[in-house]
């Protein structure tokens, strides 16, 4: 599918419906020779073609629409879809009440016009990097069926590199709209967390959750993030890169890279180089900490644990055991454990802040390695922790930082890889212009 604005073109004249759109993207997901029936665990055509027909009908009358209207959108199954169910991804929650109303990034993306095509499939609770559910299917990567799409949010991402919605809403805890957009050869986006209301959304951290959207470009990204926050400006900005300093983040994010990852990684830095970026050398030492500091689970363990206590008393049989033993993680800590990882957390922000602000974005490789295979890590569970812990290690830096941060597709012959882009607290608007001006240049 097309990029969101080449669609929002076709759209305004005359060139396609909303309908047909979202007909054409009902007919990949129900496609049995694809990856719908693993990509989406909850599908309402008539309810989407209604919303579509309304919007063509509105565009027949002369009326001014938003530039999203009309446009396919699929919503990962942590979000309130008024009158479904949110399971988010795990079957403890498959029987229970249908929402009430939609959450609330939902319902800004449906007032900005755009057509709900259904639920995605997600790691259970979002507790994994990989994109992996014992009880729905794993959606096999599009790159290499035999793979990960990474998560949590992976079927978000399936369906838009499959053509089944043009964008995917997301959460993104420690990187799960990053991960599998770079795993599938998308743009994935992480706002600075309070841009986005979660009301309506099934926690996993209220500390580290944020809501994006995962996409086909940064434009893409860029137009569903005003959606999701209220901003009326559609920004086109792109500055230039000659002149800019980008600090490539050379501790802890570039253990064990692949020989795949380093080379495509090394060889966008020469590209950025090229543009006139200056690259200069930056190390955090707070983040060498981080695995001593989470031996216990860290802050989503300690914040899962409160959300899942009572339900893993009564159903903890009902869980997939590699999430469930990730949430009680949190019954090790001792007692101030998570308020003291918070105050350390602060202090870590206020040092970054200050390491990096001379800096127009902090450069690192989304994840270090390339997808790995899925029957791989069913058959070895010390290999899932580790590859686990592996993918989600950088992207985690960012909601550590509670900066926005954005993964770009890399141009390589191979299974696809990402490279990350992080702005400072705040600054979204400002970084998804620089990466505009980054993927350009990567694409050149």
């Amino acid at each position: 599918m097309e990029p969101i604005r080449d669609l929002a073109r076709r759209l305004a004249a005359g060139e396609t419906t909303a309908l047909a759109l979202a007909q054409g993207c009902l007919e990949r997901i129900l496609d049995p020779a694809g990856e719908g029936a693993r990509a989406f665990t909850m599908i309402d055509p008539d309810r989407s073609f209604a919303q579509a027909r309304l919007t063509d009908e509105a565009r027949a009358r002369g009326e001014a629409l938003p530039m999203l209207a009309g446009i396919p959108v699929s919503i990962k199954a942590l979000f309130d879809i008024e009158g479904k169910v949110t399971h988010a991804g795990s079957r403890v929650l498959a029987q229970a009440a249908p929402a009430r109303s939609d959450a609330a990034p939902v319902a800004r993306l449906r007032a900005a016009g755009m057509v709900v095509m259904g639920h995605t499939n997600m790691t259970e609770f979002a507790y994994s990097g990989l994109g992996m559910n014992p009880h729905y299917g794993t959606p096999g990567n599009p790159a290499d069926r035999s793979r990960i799409p990474g998560g949590s949010s992976s079927g978000a991402a399936v369906s838009v590199a499959d053509g089944m919605a043009a964008a995917g809403l997301g959460t993104d805890t420690g990187g799960s709209c990053r991960i599998p957009a770079a795993f599938c050869g998308l743009t994935g986006f992480k706002p600075t967390a309070r841009r986005v209301a979660a009301t309506g959304t099934y926690p996993l951290s209220q500390t580290l959750d944020s809501i994006g959207p995962i996409a086909k470009t940064v434009d893409c990204c860029a137009l569903i993030d005003a959606a999701l926050t209220g901003d009326d400006a559609y920004s086109t900005e792109q500055p230039e890169l000659s002149g800019l300093r980008f600090g490539v983040l050379e501790n802890y994010v570039t253990d064990d890279m692949t020989p795949e990852v380093s080379a495509a990684y090394a060889a966008a830095l020469k590209r950025l180089e090229a543009a006139g970026v200056t690259l200069v050398s930056l190390k955090l030492p707070d983040l060498d900490r981080l695995p001593t500091l989470n031996a216990r689970g860290g802050i989503v363990a300690a914040e899962a644990l409160a959300v899942h206590k009572a339900l893993l008393a009564s159903q903890r049989d009902a869980y997939d055991p590699r999430v469930s033993v990730r949430i009680l993680r949190g019954e090790t800590q001792e007692p101030g454990e998570l308020q003291a990882l918070l105050a350390e957390r602060a202090a870590m922000i206020a040092r970054a802040n200050q390491a990096t602000a001379t800096c127009a974005a902090v450069l690192m490789p989304t994840v270090p390695i390339t997808a790995p295979r899925i029957a791989d890590l069913d058959a070895d569970e010390a290999l899932y922790g580790q590859t686990n812990l592996l993918c989600l290690r950088n992207p985690t830096v960012a909601n550590l930082l509670d900066r926005c941060a954005i993964s770009l597709p890399l141009p390589v012959d191979g299974l696809p890889i990402g490279l990350s882009l992080m702005g400072e607290t705040l600054q979204d608007r400002h970084l998804l212009a620089l990466a505009r001006a980054v993927e350009a240049a990567l694409v050149r």
